[in-house]
């Protein structure tokens, strides 16, 4: 017999790529472009690893 095919997995990528330019355009406007691209970075992969850990219940 075969398995059910599961869902098709999520991907977080594009979270990750937005919130770092969210984060760059902050910085910009906050006179701090460095750590605002730093801190984009560490939401992204936040939100990504959420999404994976969700994806993995499934």
């Amino acid at each position: 017999m075969t398995e059910p095919s599961k869902s098709s997995p999520r991907s977080g990528g594009a979270f990750l790529a937005l919130s770092v330019l969210a984060g760059a355009g902050i910085g910009i406007v906050l006179g701090q472009p460095t750590m605002g691209l730093i801190g984009g970075f560490a939401i992204g992969i936040l939100i990504s690893l959420l999404i994976w850990l969700t994806d993995v219940k499934r």
